[in-house]
């Protein structure tokens, strides 16, 4: 069997989504920091401090989550997930390169939702809430690829 293949089957497996995760909050508070920081000494608008405080509440949870898997690695392999440990790694390692070059942070909430969600249903070990959340992670990378301006030959 090809332990490769079938994503989140071990121990390291577990380890290293929650390494991601990890980096995805590590991305997620230096993008907060930046967005204070382009403030120059001025607080942000009201609006723009509520989207920062709900995203350090989310990086906190997501730290909280891959902490959470760390600790439960050995309970929490997925038999059967259908994707393979690559993909789980290459999808979460884009999604913080993407919170760290979003130009918008309404898009970078959203894929942040989607981190937590992978975050979530990694805890529960079973394969069907997993592939909806790397779905959804798909999808809004996607998304914000499209919106990128296109480069001119």
């Amino acid at each position: 069997m090809n332990k490769e293949a079938d994503g989140l089957s071990t121990v390291e497996h577990i380890e290293a989504l929650a390494d991601q995760l990890s980096i995805c909050a590590d991305e997620l508070h230096k993008r907060i920091m930046q967005e204070i920081q382009q403030h120059c000494g001025q607080p942000p608008s009201a609006t723009r401090q509520a989207a920062l405080r709900a995203l350090f509440d989310n990086e906190m949870i997501l730290r909280q989550r891959a902490n959470g898997l760390y600790a439960d690695a050995a309970g929490l392999i997925v038999g059967s997930l259908g994707k393979s440990q690559r993909h789980v790694a290459e999808l979460t390692a884009a999604a913080a390169e993407k919170i760290r070059k979003i130009a918008v942070l309404k898009d970078v909430t959203g894929l942040v939702a989607g981190m937590l969600s992978l975050a979530g249903a990694a805890a529960t070990g079973q394969p069907a809430p997993i592939m909806l959340a790397l779905s959804k992670i798909k999808e809004q990378l996607a998304a914000l690829e499209a919106q990128q301006p296109k480069a001119t030959a």
